[in-house]
């Protein structure tokens, strides 16, 4: 990887008595070829070949196809499927379809290097075409790879640069995050977001909202929602809460219509909750009672071979991947073979009481779906 020859981004000041010091703008950055050659395009250094991108589900229907897909020629077809069915912009069958990888690629790396030159990043226009040829480099040959919202949504103003698109952005002039129609000029770049949420509708609702957006760009969300009340308590009004649970419903159905990117990839979605928590038994229960549903459903010769057929299309819960939050105090209880109780959100009063080494047990269970003294039993790690 590119060697930075200096790394000096500090201000420093100069003034002379009774002036307010003066910032002296920083050099940009220095870079020398480590892969690259000068003068010699680094796509010209590896073979190209055009393949045939296809996916297939478990009955052999193709379910997606793109021919003379250009791909470097030591790519496996796997990373050439991914590519061709995720990375890929524009719609299939029209001249705004990337053709490959060397347009993806030419794409995001331009972008960014633009990126870089028009905000002062590089001491001259030298170090910015240095950079961009070792990042072409690096990924071409798959050295290194950029997470997917950058291969979702970097650059694709150059093909869609009226994109009405909505999203979250920091606005330089107000200095403030704002939210209002960017299509691709900025784009969503992270990976993941943490997610709050408070115990009130408004912002369960609002939860929603931000996760949706968050999975149209391409980014993962992840949110512990133990903050909200359990099944069992009560209302301001005099009702019942409806607990993290009900609502988990609302939110996987979401992350199960929004594709990821715009594409055909799935939501990346994390959902917590803390171990003493009211409802944690429920929570820990809940994905392997949805899955008995799927069996007696696929037993009645509904259709349960990929996570959206009509089986696994008609549960909850498969959206997301459900992590326990827990507490030394459960720990120490665990090793000391005592109780545990867990608390209500509003008053942390006891709620229910269990052998802190059974609910471990339910939650490995739940993770392994064996029981744990088949796993001694049978000598397995």
């Amino acid at each position: 990887m590119s060697e930075i020859k200096t790394m000096n981004q500090s201000l420093s000041t100069t003034s002379t008595p009774g002036q307010t010091p003066s910032k002296k703008k920083a050099p940009g950055l220095g870079f020398r070829r480590f892969f690259s050659k000068p003068g010699v395009s680094p796509y010209d250094e590896v073979e190209w070949d055009l393949r045939l991108a296809q996916i297939t589900d478990a009955q052999g229907n193709v379910i997606f196809e793109q021919k003379d897909v250009e791909v470097p020629k030591d790519w496996s077809m796997t990373a050439t499927n991914i590519v061709a069915s995720k990375y890929l912009h524009g719609k299939l069958g029209t001249p705004q379809r990337e053709t490959g990888v060397r347009q993806l690629v030419t794409r995001v790396a331009e972008t960014i290097r633009d990126w870089g030159m028009a905000q002062g990043y590089f001491r001259t226009p030298e170090d910015g075409a240095t950079f961009h040829d070792e990042l072409v480099h690096i990924l071409v040959r798959q050295y290194a790879a950029f997470n997917s919202p950058v291969w979702f949504n970097v650059g694709c103003d150059r093909i869609e640069p009226n994109s009405d698109g909505q999203s979250w952005h920091w606005n330089q002039q107000t200095q403030q995050v704002e939210f209002g129609v960017t299509g691709y000029r900025k784009p969503q770049c992270s990976a993941c977001f943490i997610n709050s949420v408070k115990d009130s509708l408004d912002s369960i609702l609002t939860l929603a909202k931000t996760e949706g957006m968050l999975f149209k760009w391409g980014s993962g969300t992840g949110t512990n929602l133990s903050p909200l009340r359990g099944s069992t308590e009560t209302l301001s009004g005099g009702g019942t809460a409806s607990g993290p649970l009900s609502f988990m419903k609302g939110f996987d159905a979401f992350a199960g219509v929004i594709k990821s990117g715009g594409k055909t990839r799935r939501a990346a979605k994390m959902v917590i909750l803390n171990v003493d928590h009211p409802d944690i038994q429920d929570f820990i229960e809940c994905k392997m009672k949805e899955e008995a549903k799927a069996h007696a459903l696929v037993s009645l010769g509904y259709d349960g071979s990929h996570p959206d057929s009509d089986a696994y299309s008609s549960i909850f819960f498969q959206n997301a991947n459900n992590s326990v939050r827990v507490t030394d105090d459960f720990m120490y209880a665990v090793v000391r073979d005592t109780d545990f109780s867990t608390r209500s959100v509003t008053d942390h009063s006891v709620v229910k009481t269990y052998k802190a080494k059974d609910l471990l047990h339910k939650n490995a269970v739940r993770h392994h779906r064996k029981p744990l003294a088949h796993l001694e039993e049978h000598g397995e790690n």
